[in-house]
């Protein structure tokens, strides 16, 4: 499935693999067919867990100046909107500008949701104060991924996931020639992205997810699909594909 673009309170199509996408203004929610083992960094369910959903939240940036807690602001809308044990993502991005991306390698496939906002683009190895927060086509996005594997992984190989997920993020800002300011070098993410890996809830699965394998394959050209797709969108909306 190519990068998708919907239009509000849109549901997009369900495919066989039994995931279902659901977009309005200030939500995004994938449904996963059943129970999934999921790994992540995410603001609200991060860590290692069992879950059947994951949503972003799109919020303004004065909803989170502080002494906001942005851990217990998601969560409570989380439960109002009756979403309580859902992996919770936070971005400022328009969510009906998600991709949506599918790769499949003999009987293994992998699906990829995203959303890419590049506003606070770095390179990895920056200060934390680098980000050029006064530029006038800034405001706060990141990247936010899932990731859902078609096969049950173990822990280490769920973990293995999270990795070539994140290193085929990077290879797609750099195909996308996305810099930070006048940065010659390529920036390779946002000071907030997070990604989501999510593999069927079983008993046992395999064990390596590596570039090597058919798992480790889909992985990667999913995620780089959507990523470089939704980082030439970012870029052609903010300034007419111009690099930044």
């Amino acid at each position: 499935m190519s990068a998708a673009q919907v239009p509000d309170n849109a549901d997009s199509p369900t495919l066989d693999d039994g995931i279902r996408v659901r977009s309005s203004e200030r939500w995004l929610v994938v449904h996963l067919p059943g129970a999934h083992s999921v790994a992540s960094w995410a603001i609200v369910g991060g860590g290692l867990s069992t879950a059947t959903a994951v949503v972003w939240h799109r919020v303004e940036g004065s909803e989170l100046r502080p002494p906001i807690d942005a851990h217990q602001l998601l969560g409570e809308r989380m439960v109002r909107e009756g979403l309580a044990g859902a992996v919770g993502l936070l971005t400022s991005r328009r969510l009906d500008r998600y991709c949506d991306t599918e790769a499949i390698y003999g009987s293994v496939r992998a699906r990829c949701v995203a959303t890419v906002g590049l506003s606070n683009a770095v390179r990895i190895g920056d200060p934390p104060d680098s980000t050029d927060s006064s530029s006038p086509k800034s405001g706060p996005a990141t990247v936010n991924i899932l990731c859902r594997i078609s096969t049950p992984l173990r822990c280490e190989a769920l973990l293995e996931s999270l990795s070539l997920a994140a290193e085929a993020r990077t290879a797609a800002l750099i195909r996308a020639g996305v810099r930070r300011g006048t940065d010659p070098l390529p920036a390779t993410g946002t000071g907030t992205d997070c990604i989501v890996v999510a593999a069927p809830d079983a008993p046992s699965g395999q064990s390596y997810a590596g570039k090597h394998t058919a798992i480790g394959h889909v992985i990667g050209a999913s995620v780089e699909r959507a990523v470089l797709a939704g980082a030439l969108a970012w870029k052609q909306e903010r300034c007419g594909g111009e690099l930044f």
